[in-house]
């Protein structure tokens, strides 16, 4: 794959996984009430979190691999 694709996905992945992680947060904080059309309980918004965190780690991970092999 080229480099700067890779680079677009994990910014991609970055940026996805911050949506979600925040998604998450403000449904854990709205305590069962509708949010963006979603009902979600507290227990419930533990899977968008992990989610969200496995995006953002993906991306981070892909960006830094990428930065260390062209230095």
């Amino acid at each position: 794959m080229d480099i700067d694709l890779k680079k677009i996905f994990g910014s991609v992945l970055t940026i996805l996984g911050t949506v979600v992680v925040l998604y998450a947060c403000a449904a854990f904080l709205s305590d069962g009430r509708t949010l963006l059309g979603f009902s979600v309980s507290k227990t419930e918004s533990i899977v968008p979190f992990i989610v969200g965190l496995v995006f953002f780690m993906s991306g981070v991970s892909l960006i830094r691999q990428i930065n260390d092999r062209t230095y």
